[in-house]
């Protein structure tokens, strides 16, 4: 029998957003940045509230959280924390530019009835380094998070968590290389990755959708999935066909002026995850 589609179910999900209001690079703390490149603040908002808006449409919910001037990065807002369960695990930035960061995000999570909210002990970049796949945290470490803050999420959320070591710089955190597409599917770029960590995504996703390198260097790889529609750079043709034959509905963004920043859909969305 010919193998079928599988059907895919979307859940609505809660994220957290920051509106671009002081976007620009004027710093390079990854190989995207290069603060000699013009940037279009004006644009960048546009493009970010084409995708708070869509994901709106799509049935979502969308908290914001308020820019802090000063802190351009603060539209990546994956990386401001990790919450599971109704915890929260506060982002410790690798790089001074974005350490300002951590007490916004905490801030917000404390006046926001988060039953337990806790800062990282060590170097964690949130869901730039820890994506949540069903019960089990996929952690980065090699440029951003530490390897010691993969034991600390998974003492505080309660779950297996498993280290995979980034070795391209190209892509520094963990979201840059793999998407959670459902609980139990992922896509990723093998290359990003060393070879034990391949071996282990291997073993434990072997039907997983692999990206090639073209669409890994647009960043379709920063995704953003609610379990059926799957939110990617328009730029990413490939792995949106891949994405459809695996039963997925690509839904295409344009967030060109906020790669410049070295971020995509993925990096705008922080996932809050509720009790």
């Amino acid at each position: 029998m010919p193998n079928r589609t599988p059907e895919r179910t979307a859940r609505p999900r809660r994220y957290l957003m920051c509106r671009p209001t002081h976007f620009t690079v004027d710093y390079a703390i990854n190989p995207w940045m290069d603060p000699a490149q013009p940037t279009d603040t004006a644009l960048a908002v546009r493009q970010w509230e084409r995708l708070a808006s869509l994901y709106r449409r799509l049935g979502h919910t969308v908290d914001l959280i308020e820019p802090v001037p000063g802190l351009p990065d603060m539209v990546y807002a994956a990386n401001g924390a990790t919450v599971l369960d109704g915890r929260a695990l506060v982002a410790t930035f690798r790089h001074p530019e974005r350490a300002g960061e951590s007490d916004a995000y905490q801030s917000w999570f404390q006046a926001n009835g988060f039953r337990e909210v806790h800062r990282a002990g060590f170097v964690n970049e949130g869901e730039g380094d820890h994506l949540v796949a069903g019960r089990r945290v996929l952690a980065g470490t090699g440029f951003r998070t530490d390897r010691a803050a993969h034991a600390e999420a998974g003492a505080l959320f309660g779950v297996p968590v498993l280290s995979l070591t980034l070795v391209d710089p190209r892509f520094y955190h963990l979201d840059t290389a793999l998407a959670v597409l459902d609980d139990d599917h992922v896509m990723y770029y093998p290359e990003a990755f060393a070879p034990d960590s391949r071996a282990a995504l291997r073993a434990l996703y072997p039907d997983a959708i692999l990206a090639d390198r073209a669409d890994a260097e647009v960043f379709g790889l920063n995704a953003v999935s609610d379990g059926r529609r799957v939110l990617l750079p328009e730029t990413a043709k490939c792995l949106a066909g891949r994405l459809a034959e695996h039963g997925y509905e690509p839904v295409p963004v344009d967030l060109s002026e906020l790669l410049k920043g070295g971020g995509g859909a993925k990096c705008c969305t922080l996932e809050l995850r509720p009790h």
